[in-house]
């Protein structure tokens, strides 16, 4: 897949709201790390098993409100619903050679 960095973001994060391991798999380098206030440098696999099951927890899939990539990492800006509440979080994203090697996610209250 030759996509930009935002456009990885964008395709991982639909593989995450679609349920598409094989697409996420795909776009996960091998160092893989995700971390979130809940979460530590999760590698690959621990994403996989304990994050990435967690889409149905969101009553909507998420919106974009703004994505830029500044100093090689892709921040992605969104708003999403759960339990008929609006929250807007941010997610940096390091993105090497078409693939997402971090995500660090920075929640935010509900709007």
């Amino acid at each position: 897949m030759d996509l930009s960095p935002q456009d990885a973001v964008l395709e991982f994060v639909r593989a995450f709201r679609e349920q598409d391991p094989t697409l996420a798999l795909s776009l996960m380098a091998q160092d893989f790390t995700f971390t979130s206030p809940q979460d530590d440098h999760l590698n690959r696999d621990a994403w996989l098993e304990q994050c990435f099951p967690s889409a149905d927890h969101f009553d909507l899939p998420a919106t974009t409100l703004q994505i830029v990539e500044v100093g090689g990492v892709v921040l992605h800006r969104y708003e999403y619903i759960v339990a008929g509440r609006t929250y807007r979080n941010v997610e940096a994203s390091r993105v090497q050679d078409g693939l997402v090697r971090e995500v660090e996610v920075y929640f935010g209250g509900a709007v």
